[in-house]
């Protein structure tokens, strides 16, 4: 009797240990802790953290593990839960992961993520120059090959994430496209923004060169309108105007 406690017992503690080595349960695991980084890390004034956004494509649904929202850009990341040795390159199909001499191959996820941010793009109407692909690794892994600087292990992420200063998006920009992901991570009906359908991209101002920023006009004939101004203001009176097209143009008389 005591013998068959013992075998049961073995073969429940072996399914317990092929559930924990699983793939699904490693991913969401390591998820978890990259969840717990980017929440911790990143200044919550500056930065709007989602998690595990499914997005519609035209090939059909894609997960993604974490987006970052931010005047910055928006960061796409991918999660990867792995140990042992990793062996790849930006342009391979696949990548090598060597542990006790075994290898295993898996998909390239810089190509993965690429997938991701198209459809970032797609769903938010936004430019690849605004959207950041970061691939962090959880575990015990080391790149044995020199990877991208967006290839990282969870250390390096937040860091790497807050190496990014050029200014991007527009505060009501940010906070339009944080509405919308929230929306639509709740189950609620989308409504879409003009600050995603009519105001086009920050542009560039026509005086110094500067990114620059969205502002609404408070007093004048033009009070309650939108218009681009430069970030250096007063030093720099560079303006565009937004007609009721979308369009832009330099104000003459800033």
């Amino acid at each position: 009797m005591e013998a068959l406690v013992l075998l049961i017992l073995f073969f429940a503690l072996s399914l317990v240990g092929a559930y924990l080595r699983s793939p699904s349960v490693k991913g969401a695991r390591g998820e978890r802790r990259v969840n717990s980084i980017l929440d911790r890390q990143l200044p919550s004034r500056e930065y709007k953290v989602f998690h595990d956004i499914t997005l519609p494509t035209s090939r059909g649904p894609t997960q993604i593990d974490h987006i970052v929202v931010s005047r910055y850009g928006i960061f796409v990341v991918e999660t990867k839960n792995y140990t042992g040795w990793i062996f790849g390159d930006a342009r391979s199909r696949q990548w090598t992961q060597v542990i006790y001499g075994k290898k295993t191959r898996f998909q390239n996820p810089l190509r993965q993520n690429f997938k991701h941010r198209k459809a970032i793009e797609t769903f938010l109407t936004l430019s690849p120059q605004h959207v950041h692909s970061v691939i962090v690794f959880v575990g015990d892994a080391k790149f044995k090959t020199d990877l991208p600087a967006n290839v990282t292990r969870l250390s390096g992420l937040c860091p790497h994430i807050l190496s990014y200063r050029e200014l991007l998006l527009g505060t009501s920009r940010v906070r339009a496209i944080a509405t919308m992901l929230s929306d639509y991570k709740e189950g609620r009906e989308l409504r879409q923004s003009p600050a995603l359908t009519v105001i086009p991209a920050e542009p560039i101002c026509p005086k110094c060169g500067e990114r620059m920023v969205l502002r609404e006009a408070r007093r004048g004939k033009n009070v309650g309108s939108k218009f681009w101004g430069c970030p250096q203001f007063p030093r720099c009176r560079g303006v565009r105007v937004i007609s009721a097209d979308g369009n832009q143009r330099k104000l003459e008389k800033p």
